[in-house]
């Protein structure tokens, strides 16, 4: 992820670039970045730490939970709500130390972080130290053995930009195996800005997209290149931008009163469509109060005799 420390100015201001990476070769190899502006980047941010490839069961257990969250982030799809407000609350994936101590360390870990330019750029990890000159710069591999030649990697994480706890990048638990020394991996990058502002946190981040290829090489094939592993990065021109908003008090009891003087009326049509209902039914069927009452009928007879002697 790129960040741009506050100005506009892609050259005086330069981005960050953060990577660990471990791969399945001696630490002969030299990694750094080539950009459009013809500027190169020393690795001098860079550290090469030899390790073991093979993961313990806790390694390797924190590396199955990690694709795991990346298959779910993939079929979710959910920008705001899984990666920015829930993630947010995790920590920083992190690799944990190896509980085993093997006596040959035949890998080689690569982790840092590189400030590059706002502009497209390669970023490459190849054979033999890198050694600056005045049209670029060139690898020394002619010390290293043809045959031991073993770009097999592993990308814990690689993010551009300032590091938000909790946001796993695209590549983060990629792992590529390789049984050919010949072997060109290329991964081709497309980085959009994003400037995220929620209520926990407020950043200036990157995402990016990536596309993978990878090849075999054979002069004798026709497929030419250099054995290694190229990220080829290119920053998108348009910004994204993540706000997360909520609904003001005032609206809120607004639409609370029109809820509840809702309910009331459709109650009240409800209670006198179900009293018309009952009425009409018991009068059709003299139920109720419409049921006939039996009148007995009585006569009443008074005589008054007035007699007179």
């Amino acid at each position: 992820v790129f960040s741009d420390n506050g100005s506009n100015d892609n050259v005086a201001n330069p981005s960050s670039q953060y990577c660990c990476r471990i791969f399945s070769i001696s630490c002969y190899i030299g990694a750094d970045v080539l950009d459009l502006a013809e500027t190169m980047v020393a690795n001098d941010g860079l550290k090469y730490e030899p390790v073991n490839f093979e993961l313990s069961p806790h390694q390797r257990l924190w590396h199955m939970t990690l694709l795991h969250i990346q298959e779910r982030l993939r079929v979710e799809h959910s920008l705001q709500d899984v990666i920015f407000k829930s993630a947010l609350k995790g920590a920083p994936p992190a690799l944990p130390p190896s509980e085993d101590h093997p006596a040959s360390l035949s890998a080689c870990r690569i982790h840092g972080h590189l400030y590059v330019n706002k502009v497209a750029g390669n970023f490459h990890i190849t054979v033999g130290k890198s050694i600056p000159h005045p049209r670029g710069h060139a690898h020394l591999a002619a010390l290293v053995s043809h045959d031991s030649y073993n770009f097999s990697h592993r990308i814990d994480h690689l993010s551009f930009g300032e590091v938000i706890p909790g946001i796993i990048s695209p590549l983060d638990g990629t792992e590529k195996i390789s049984a050919d020394s010949n072997h060109l991996f290329q991964y081709f990058i497309t980085i959009v800005p994003t400037k995220l502002n929620t209520y926990k946190v407020s950043a200036d981040t990157h995402q990016y997209s990536v596309t993978e290829r990878e090849r075999v090489i054979n002069h004798a094939a026709g497929s030419h290149g250099v054995s290694g592993i190229f990220m080829k990065y290119d920053i998108n021109s348009l910004m994204v931008k993540v706000t997360e908003q909520h609904m003001p008090f005032w609206q809120f009891l607004v639409r609370l009163c029109g809820i509840i003087g809702g309910i009331f009326s459709t109650t009240g049509m409800l209670h006198g469509m179900v009293g018309f209902t009952v009425d009409l039914i018991c009068c059709r069927f003299q139920m109720g109060i419409y049921k006939r009452l039996k009148v007995s009928k009585c006569i009443n007879i008074c005589f008054c005799i007035n007699s007179s002697l």
